[in-house]
């Protein structure tokens, strides 16, 4: 059993609204940490919404919100 048990993918309840919001993910240059979230278009403040293990969990991001575009990296 691994240390920390992952439930079932629990998102973050955040509202996707497309004038508002676009979907992002943050790479760490020094770690390669990823994270999808979501990117205000105005302030360009960023809310972490699922941390990227693998291709799945991507996929999995994408299918809960919806989102069929190609997804930004920003470092």
């Amino acid at each position: 059993m691994p240390l920390f048990h992952r439930d079932q993918r629990s998102f973050c309840h955040t509202a996707y609204n497309h004038n508002e919001k676009m979907p992002a993910i943050r790479a760490s240059i020094c770690t390669g940490e990823k994270v999808a979230g979501f990117r205000d278009k105005k302030t360009g403040h960023f809310e972490d919404v699922i941390l990227i293990r693998s291709d799945k969990d991507l996929e999995e991001f994408r299918n809960h919100y919806g989102i069929t575009e190609e997804i930004p990296v920003f470092y």
